[in-house]
C-alpha cells in the first residue's frame, strides 16, 4: 500500500470512529430512543463537531504517530486531543443560550453535555482501540513470517525492569526472529519482586541468578539496565558468569529514541560498559545556539576525536561543515558517513596539512568559518620520542598557524583539544601540547576570538589506543603486554569527551583551559585482565607480560597542576583553569626559535623545548605525581579531580 492510500485509509477510519462516537454517544443520552426534533439539530452539527475534533488531533500531531507502534506516549497524546475538543465544545454548549438571542444559528450549539461526555470517552476508547488493533495485528503478521518455535529460542533472563527492560520486553514480544525467550526478569528493588511486567514476571533478585538458571535451564542473561554504572554492570557481570550465563547488554539510555529501543544492538558486554560513569547530561540548547547555521571547521577531522566531532557538530546543523584532515583515506570514510547520515548538509572535505601555510590559508580563507575545533595533533608519546620534529611541527607550531589564522580572520570561537600529558610533561609530545595550550591563551588576551583548551586523558577505543592493541594481543592468543604494574590511566568515551568538548565551547569566554572530569583512574593491569575475561577467557589463560615503561612515558597521568587556580563552571563534568602565561611576543620569539632548530639535532630541539616549557620533566616517567599537584584541585571536600 502507498504512502498516500494509507494515510487516506488512517484519515477515513479515524472519521468513522469520531462519528460513530457521536452516534452512540447520542443514542446512549436517550436510551436508544431520540425525538427526531433533537437528532435532526445533532445531525446537522455533528460533521462539525467531527472536524474540529480532527483539526484538535491533528494540532497534537497524532495523525502522524504511526499505528504500528503506538505507546503509551501517543495514547496520552490522543487523550489531550479529545479532551480539548471536548472542553470547548463544553464552553460552546455553556455559552449557546445566550447567543442564540442575537444569532439563531447558535442554537446548533446546544447539545447536551451527557452526549458530549459520551463522546468524549467513546471517541478515546475508539481512536486508541483502532490503533492497538493495528499493533497486535502488525505483532501477529510478523510471528507469521518468522515462525520460530519456542524451543529454538535462547532463554534469558533480562536483568533490570525498569524503563529500559519494559522497553526490551515489549520489543521482544514484537520480535520473534530475534530468538530470544524471556523467562523471567530480576531486579534488586524488592517493590518490583513479584510484579508481572508486559506479562513477564519479576522472579527474584541478582543474587538469585544461579538458581534461577538452574530451574528454568536460562541459557543467557540480558542486561536491560539502561544508564547503570560500570561498577553495577562488573558486579552483574560476575554473578552472570558464577552462574554460567552467557551475558549480553542493550544500548543505553541515549540510544532508546521515541520510547523504542534497537535488539538488533544487543552485544556482549564491553570494556566501555565496565567502565560506564554517570551520563553526561548537555545544555543542548546552549550548544545549538553556538553552532547552529554557523559555518564550522574540524581540523584532524579524520581521527577518532575529530571525526567523532563531526558527527556531533553536524546534528546541531551548522550552515557548513568543513573537514581538514591530511589522511586521505580517513577523511574519505568520515566525509562518506556524513554525508549518508546528513544529506541535505553542506560538506566540504579538504585535504591539507596545517603545516603547510600557503594550503591551509587559502582554506580558511576559501570558507570562512567562524567556529574552528582544533584536534589535528600526533598523539602517540613513544613515536614522538623517536620524531620530536615532526611533533614540534605539527603539534605546536602547526596549532600556531592555525590560531594565527583564525586570529587574522575574526573567527568567532576556537578551540583546542589538548591532553593530560600536557600537565607536568616528561615527553616531547606533552610538552608541545603544553606549548600549545600557552599561545592559545597568550593570543586569547590580544585577540576578539575567543580562544580555549580542552584537556582530557585517554579515550577508549580511539586508533592506536590501548584497548584496539590488547583485543589484538588476545586474539593472537597473548601475551598481554604492559609497561608496568602500577601504571593507571584517566579514561573516557570517545562519545562522552566530544560531547563536553562542544559544550566547553559554548562555555568559552577566551583564554580558559577546560579540564573535563575523567572520573577515577584505571590501572592499566586491571583493564588487560577485565579485557581477558570479556573475551571467554580467565587471567591464567592469557599472559600479562610486563615491558617495562616506554620513552617520554608517566606511571601516572595528572590534569592539572597546582598552579592552575581551578574553578567550577556551568556544567559539573567541566572545570576550567586560568593562571599567568608569557607575554606573546615573547612567545612567538621562542617559537621561532624551536621552528629554527627543526631541521637541527633532536638534542637541541629538546634543550629549546625545556626553554619554553620549564616544567618539562625530562626524568619524571618513572615517578609519582608530586605532593604539589596530587594537592591541586580542591574541589568536592579537597578531593583531586580524578576522584571526582
Amino acid at each position: 500500500m502507498t504512502r498516500f492510500l494509507w494515510r487516506t485509509s488512517q484519515f477515513v477510519i479515524d472519521i468513522g470512529v469520531l462519528m460513530l462516537a457521536f452516534l452512540l454517544a447520542t443514542m446512549v443520552r436517550f436510551d436508544w430512543n431520540v425525538p427526531w426534533t433533537t437528532l435532526r439539530p445533532l445531525l446537522i452539527v455533528m460533521p462539525y463537531i467531527v472536524l474540529l475534533q480532527y483539526a484538535l488531533l491533528s494540532a497534537f500531531g497524532t495523525t502522524r504517530f504511526s499505528w504500528r507502534y503506538i505507546s503509551l506516549r501517543d495514547t496520552v497524546r490522543i487523550f489531550v486531543a479529545v479532551a480539548s475538543a471536548a472542553a470547548l465544545l463544553v464552553l460552546l454548549r455553556l455559552l449557546s443560550p445566550s447567543l442564540a438571542q442575537d444569532f439563531p444559528v447558535a442554537r446548533y450549539g446546544i447539545v447536551p453535555l451527557g452526549v458530549l461526555l459520551g463522546d468524549f470517552v467513546l471517541a478515546f476508547i475508539g481512536l486508541t482501540g483502532v490503533r492497538a488493533l493495528r499493533r497486535m495485528l502488525g505483532e501477529r503478521i510478523a510471528s507469521q513470517k518468522h515462525p520460530q518455535s519456542q524451543e529454538t529460542r535462547v532463554p534469558t533472563l533480562l536483568v533490570g525492569a525498569g524503563q529500559g527492560g519494559v522497553l526490551v520486553a515489549q520489543e521482544i514480544a514484537r520480535r520473534p526472529d530475534l530468538g530470544i525467550k524471556a523467562v523471567g526478569f530480576v531486579d534488586d528493588d524488592p517493590v518490583k519482586q513479584g510484579a508481572l511486567i508486559n506479562g513477564i514476571k519479576v522472579m527474584g533478585k541478582t543474587d538469585d541468578l544461579g538458581r534461577l538458571s538452574r530451574k528454568y535451564e536460562v541459557k543467557q542473561a540480558l542486561i536491560t539496565i539502561s544508564n547503570a554504572p560500570g561498577t553495577a554492570i562488573r558486579g552483574i557481570t560476575e554473578k552472570c558468569k558464577d552462574a554460567g550465563l552467557a551475558v549480553k547488554i542493550v544500548p543505553g539510555t541515549y540510544q532508546i529514541v521515541g520510547g523504542r529501543v534497537n535488539l538488533s544492538r544487543i552485544r556482549d558486554v564491553a570494556i566501555e560498559d565496565l567502565l560506564r560513569r554517570e551520563q553526561v547530561r548537555l545544555d543542548t540548547e546552549s550548544v545549538a545556539d553556538v553552532i547552529r547555521s554557523q559555518p564550522v571547521m574540524v581540523t584532524g577531522a579524520g581521527g577518532s576525536i575529530g571525526a567523532e566531532l563531526c558527527r556531533q557538530v553536524a546534528v546541531y546543523r551548522p550552515s557548513h561543515l568543513v573537514l581538514v584532515e591530511r589522511c586521505e583515506n580517513n577523511l574519505f570514510e568520515i566525509h562518506a558517513e556524513l554525508c549518508t547520515r546528513f544529506p541535505s548538509l553542506e560538506l566540504t572535505p579538504v585535504i591539507a596539512d596545517i603545516t603547510d601555510i600557503p594550503r591551509i590559508t587559502q582554506v580558511f580563507r576559501d570558507h570562512r568559518p567562524l567556529i574552528v575545533f582544533h584536534a589535528a595533533a600526533h598523539k602517540h608519546v613513544p613515536m614522538m620520542e623517536w620524531n620530536p620534529t615532526e611533533a614540534v611541527k605539527n603539534n605546536l607550531l602547526g596549532t600556531r598557524i592555525v590560531a594565527d589564522l583564525a586570529d587574522s580572520l575574526a573567527v568567532e570561537k576556537f578551540v583546542m583539544i589538548s591532553t593530560d600529558k600536557a600537565v607536568n610533561p616528561t615527553s616531547v609530545m606533552g610538552a608541545t601540547k603544553r606549548a600549545a595550550e600557552l599561545y592559545i591563551q597568550a593570543l586569547s588576551s590580544n585577540s576578539a576570538t575567543h580562544f580555549a583548551t580542552v584537556r582530557f586523558g585517554n579515550v577508549l577505543g580511539s586508533a592506536g589506543s590501548v584497548i584496539p592493541i590488547f583485543r589484538k594481543q588476545i586474539r593472537d592468543g597473548g601475551p598481554i603486554t604492559v609497561t608496568h604494574p602500577d601504571m593507571t590511566r584517566y579514561f573516557m568515551t570517545i562519545p562522552e569527551a566530544v560531547q563536553l568538548v562542544t559544550q566547553a565551547a559554548a562555555l568559552s569566554k577566551g583564554g580558559e583551559i577546560f579540564i573535563l572530569d575523567m572520573g577515577q583512574p584505571v590501572r592499566i593491569v586491571d583493564l588487560a585482565r577485565d579485557l581477558i575475561r570479556l573475551s571467554g577467557f580467565e587471567p591464567k589463560d592469557i599472559e600479562v607480560r610486563f615491558t617495562g615503561i616506554r620513552p617520554g612515558e608517566k606511571l601516572f597521568e595528572e590534569l592539572s597542576t597546582a598552579s592552575e587556580g581551578i574553578q567550577r563552571t556551568a556544567h559539573p563534568k567541566i572545570f576550567v583553569g586560568t593562571y599567568d602565561c608569557p607575554s606573546l611576543e615573547d612567545l612567538r620569539e621562542n617559537l621561532d626559535a624551536v621552528g629554527g632548530l627543526c631541521n637541527s639535532d633532536s638534542t637541541s630541539l629538546r634543550r629549546a623545548l625545556e626553554r619554553l616549557v620549564p616544567e618539562l620533566q625530562v626524568e619524571a616517567a618513572d615517578s609519582e605525581p608530586s605532593a604539589a599537584s596530587a594537592s591541586a584541585l580542591p574541589l568536592r571536600d579537597s578531593k583531586p579531580l580524578g576522584t571526582l
